[in-house]
This record gives structure tokens, sequence and C-alpha cells, in this order.
């Protein structure tokens, strides 16, 4: 709860007993159980909550019973339910102008007054006489038939107009009438066990129809328009609408509260008060039989205060929008404090309705993504600050969140690859003043790729391959290398080196998962399947793979393999694959310790073959004439092909000098 309102005394122990009031800009009207009729003029001290109250007027012989006052300030006229008749009379100087004859008898009488499209005003008025209700229309300073009376199943004890129909709240039953010419009457609900049935017009066309200490609001068909009821303290005696509050007089105070979101704002306690009336906007009129206070609005400033620390966001974002302030103000205020709502929304984890408003904001997608945990790099997340800790989200709670956030990144995704080419930076707002955005379209994209892969990986794993797969996937290699490792997903890293063209290290997983027995990918039908879709232009990766699984076949650290007939493998690889027969003679000697010379003398005379070749590319080098003594620069040539520290290594250089 917070003050909406502070009640200030106008009229303080009024000699007449009061039975009606009415106003308009800066007058009351009071009507007294005398029949008196007293005109106020209520002036406002600058800078202050106090009011200088003047009687301008008192006509004693108004009437001898005055029943109901309305003011129709556009027309400067009156209307009032006198001894039972509905009398006209100018609002300036009280002289009669019309009575409705026909009206003879009348117990109620409501008003409409409606604006067109050109400004005109336009005043239609319901008549309750006995079980009759009777309509005009107001023109050329008289009220005119509007149609036929239309019947009536009891008499009425409240009537209000809702467009087209007048609700109409009998002892027992609320009805509906339409204006369709017709008359249609259709039953609504039983009153309750109140007294009096209430009906009371609302700002937008709408009615409120108490049932006891509910209220419901019901359009012009007679529907219910609110998903529950307001919900009094007691049984409401009258009510007007102050947008965004309504406010209640209920038998010790009066009530305020709100339709959207449903809210108790305030209780204001009373001497007995039993009447309501408005001046329009903030000009709010309570009394009771013999004091009349006066309903001070608090600064929207002051209330929006209270209600961002209550976290009353909704309320908070009506009154920012009533603000007077410069539109730039205005549309500051409400986008920190839609934020600040959405942010909650969150806190409250409805993260669907959180992650629709974000949407609707243009929030930075990463200080979305920062309310989940290790999502974003940590080093940008220290950047990111939040109002509030962020809760702590586990098991189908986090599960409910990732979906909620995959909704939003798609969405988000879809609209920064439309304008990925566009030269204007990306325009996202923070979601607290001061945190620093990202105005690169492809680093965003960047980072939503990647936690979509994230999210995917905790969620629905059958959709990592399709991301990965999109031909403008944005994922960050490493981190997502990462991820996918951590998961155990080698399929769909694969298909992430390949879409990003990094076939050697595809190939390496292909190699290292084709020999593990519970891998996917076991065997090598993935590696052929790889190597065909590479195509011509990358075949020479044929021929690495083909070398790769060779050399890994026959050095393989495996007892089976280490004890093959190593005569009959170098054999073979020196007539099929000769490139193949020294790192196999260097594996089994230097890793597996072999001894045996002829393994030894056949690696001496395959150093020597490559020296030559060395030697002839060497001197073919050389400029015409130039000596052949300088031996420095074939030495680190010779040097950059055999390691020094190997021991056959070294007769290769000693044939060489020699």
């Amino acid at each position: 709860m917070h003050d909406a309102y502070e009640p200030v005394p106008i009229l303080e122990k009024l000699p007449l007993q009061i039975d009606c009031l009415a106003a308009w800009d800066d007058w009351l009207l009071v009507g007294t159980k005398p029949g008196h009729l007293l005109l106020y003029r209520i002036k406002k001290d600058a800078g202050t909550n106090r009011f200088e109250v003047t009687l301008e007027k008192s006509n004693k012989n108004f009437s001898k019973k005055i029943q109901q006052l309305f003011v129709v300030s556009q027309y400067k006229i009156l209307v009032s339910l006198l001894e039972n008749n509905i009398h006209v009379h100018d609002l300036l100087t009280f002289q009669q102008i019309t009575v409705v004859s026909k009206a003879r008898g009348a117990t109620l009488f409501a008003c409409d007054l409606q604006q067109s499209s050109s400004g005109e005003a336009k005043l239609r008025m319901c008549v309750a006489v006995k079980r009759k209700i009777q309509l005009y229309y107001w023109k050329d300073r008289d009220f005119h038939e509007l149609q036929g009376d239309v019947a009536a199943p009891d008499v009425p004890k409240s009537m209000a107009w809702c467009e087209n129909s007048i609700c109409v709240g009998f002892k027992r039953d609320y009805y509906l009438i339409r204006m369709d010419g017709r008359g249609s009457v259709k039953e609504l609900f039983p009153t309750g066990k109140q007294l009096e049935p209430l009906v009371a017009p609302l700002a937008d066309g709408k009615v409120a129809v108490g049932q006891d200490d509910l209220t419901v609001v019901l359009n012009e068909e007679g529907v219910c328009t609110q998903k529950c009821a307001l919900n009094w303290t007691d049984i409401p005696v009258a009510m007007e609408h102050q947008p965004p509050y309504i406010i209640a007089v209920l038998p010790r105070y009066v009530e305020i509260r709100t339709l959207e979101p449903r809210l108790l704002v305030q209780s204001i306690e009373l001497q007995r008060p039993r009447f309501l009336t408005s001046a329009g906007s903030n000009v709010v009129y309570v009394a009771s039989n013999h004091f009349v206070w006066r309903l001070v609005p608090i600064s929207i400033a002051s209330q929006i205060r209270q209600l961002l620390q209550d976290k009353q966001f909704e309320l908070a974002l009506q009154l920012a929008k009533m603000k007077d302030d410069s539109d730039a103000d205005k549309r500051q205020q409400i986008h920190h404090i839609q934020n600040l709502f959405a942010f909650n929304l969150f806190c409250q984890k409805r993260f669907d309705d959180s992650m629709q408003v974000f949407a609707k904001l243009g929030t930075d997608p990463t200080h979305v993504i920062g309310l989940y945990p290790d999502l974003l790099p940590t080093d940008y997340r220290k950047q990111l600050h939040y109002p509030n800790p962020l809760p702590a989200l586990s098991g189908a709670e986090l599960e409910k969140a990732h979906l909620a956030l995959i909704d939003y990144l798609t969405q988000k995704r879809s609209h920064l690859v439309k304008q990925l080419n566009d030269s204007d930076p990306s325009t996202t707002s923070p979601l607290m003043e001061g945190t620093p955005t990202i105005k690169s379209r492809k680093k965003l994209l960047q980072i939503i790729d990647t936690t979509l892969l994230k999210c995917y990986l905790h969620t629905n794993v059958a959709l990592v391959s399709p991301l990965l797969r999109l031909e403008n996937n944005h994922c960050h290699i490493e981190e997502s290398e990462y991820v996918l490792k951590k998961a155990h997903k080698y399929s769909e890293l694969i298909i992430l080196y390949e879409k990003k063209g990094l076939h050697q290290k595809a190939l390496q997983v292909l190699l290292d998962q084709s020999t593990k027995a519970n891998s996917p990918l076991k065997g090598h039908e993935s590696t052929v399947q790889y190597l065909q879709r590479l195509g011509e232009m990358n075949i020479l990766w044929l021929f690495f793979i083909f070398w790769f699984f060779c050399f890994q076949i026959f050095t393989e650290d495996l007892t089976e393999v280490e004890t093959l007939p190593r005569d009959k493998v170098l054999n073979f690889l020196k007539e099929g694959f000769k490139e193949l027969a020294i790192p196999y003679l260097e594996h089994i000697i230097y890793m597996w310790d072999e001894t045996r010379p002829e393994f030894h003398n056949v690696l001496i005379q395959l150093y020597l073959e490559k020296v030559q070749g060395l030697m002839k590319v060497y001197l073919n080098s050389l400029p015409e004439g130039q000596t052949h003594s300088s031996c420095h620069v074939f030495m680190v040539m010779l040097s950059s092909v055999f390691p020094k520290k190997q021991a056959s290594c070294d007769w290769v250089y000693f044939i060489v000098f020699v």
C-alpha cells in the first residue's frame, strides 16, 4: 500500500444535512435536505494542500427536495431531480430552463456526455419512472425523446450508461438494456445480499457493478472484462473512477484500489462518508451528512518512488504515462520502469513474461543472457549490473528459464540476421543505465548463437546439429568447442569444424573417436563420408588422412601391434608407402628400442638417399661459378630434416663430411 490521496477538509460541521453533491472546475454544488442549493468556490493555495473556500451563492428556495444533481459544464446547465421530476437550470444564474414534464414521478436519472470526432458534445439521459425507463437527448436548450419507453421488470435503483447500453440495478438483479431501437433487455446476475444495487460509470465507457463486497467490470454487451472481481473490505455505497484508481465509499472509510493490477492502494478513515463526486481528473470530493473533504492526489513522482520501492512496477508504469514531463524524460522513465518490471518478472520466475517485455524494450540481449548462470564469458559477465541479486536457478526451474530464453534469442536472432548488412550500429538499450552495450551485430549474433548452443545442450540436444549446420551460424569456435567436448558431443563438434572449415581438427576428432568402443563414430565410415564431402578441391586431405591412418596402424601402442613382424611391415611400406618407412624405423628404434643392425642400416640408407636429394637441390641452387665449399647453408637444410640427437643421424653427418 502507498498514499495516493490526502484528505483535506473543505466544509466542516455544515448546519444543513447534505443530500447530494455535484462539481465542476473550481466549483462545488451542495444539495441539502431542506432544499437549499449551496454554491462554493474552491481555490487551492499555491504550493500547499490548503484551500480557500467561499460560499458564492445560496438558493434557499431551489426546491423542497433535492434528490440528485448533475452538471454539464459544456452546455452550462445543471440537471437535477427535484421533487420526483427532471429540471434543467442555467449553471451561472440558477434560472430554470426547462422541466421534462413526461418524467413526472421520476426516482432516478443518469446522463451520458459523448464527444464526437468533430469535438461536438452529445448529451443523452435515461430516467427511471416507476417500472419504465425513458430516454432523452439534449438539443436547442431542451430534452427530446430519443426512443420509446423501455419496460423494466422492477423499479430501477441504480443506473449508468455503458456506450450504447444502460446497466440497471434492481432490488434483486442487474439487467442490461440495449439502445438498438427495440430496447432489448438482457438479465445479468443477482445483486447479492446488499440492500441497494450499485452501478458506476468508468472512464473507458464500461461500468463497475457491485455484488455485495465484490465489483465486476462489464462492457456494453454485459460481458465481464476483468479476470477477477475487485474485493472490497466492506460493501461500497458509492464509486468513482479516477484512472488508474477506483475510489469507493464504504460505511466507515474511503478505499482506493486499482483494477489492473488488482491492488489495495489506500484506506482513508473518515467520519461516516456517504457521497462521492468529481469535477474531472484529480478533483474528487467526499461528503458525509455535515462534512465535505477533497481527496488531493499525492504527486505522481512521489507515488512512483514508493511504488518502485514496493516493486509495484505495473502501477508505477501507469502513473509514469500520466506525468506532465517532456516526452523525452517521460520515455526515459517509462523505459527504466519497464526494465525493472521485466527484471522483477524474471526474479518472480515468470520467465516467458519477462522475456516478452525485454523483447519489446530492445534490451541488449547480452544483458538478458547475463541473468542466467554460466552462459556468458566470466570477464564480460562481471561488467553487467542488475537492480537486485539474481535468483538461484536449478533443475526444472532452470530448464523452464532456458526454454523462455531460447524463444527470446530465436526472435532476436531472426531480427539481427535481416539487419546484418546495415551500416548503422545496433540500437540496443542497457538494462541498467551506465552498463556497456554491444553495438556490433556480428558480435551480438556470435553471442546469441553460442548461447543458443549452450541452451540446446541443456534442454533439447536434437536442436544442436540444425543450429550448427546453418550457413550463417555465428557460434564462437573456442567456446562452442569447449562446451561440446565437455558434453561429449563429438558428432556435433565435427559439424562445427566442418562448417568453419577446420577440416584438420575434424579429421583428428574422427581419428580419435574411431578406436573408442562406445563412440558413435567408431570405425572409419564417418571419416570416409567426411572426406567424400570435401570434394576435389580438398583431395590433399585424402592423402593426409591415408598417411596418418597407415602410420597409426603400424605404430599404435598396443602389444599386438608391437609384436608384428617388423621386417614384413618395413618391406610393405618400402614397396607401397616409402615416405612412411623412415617414421616407422625411427619409431621402432627410438620408441620400441629395436637393436637389430638390419633396421639401423636400412634407416641410414634411407637417410643417405634423402641427403643426396637435398644435396642435389642445394647444388642446383648455387650461382654459377661459386665453389662448393660453403657447407653452412646446406647443414642448416640438413638439420631441419634430421634431428642431430638421434644416433643414426650422426652417421649421416659423418658420411656427408667424408
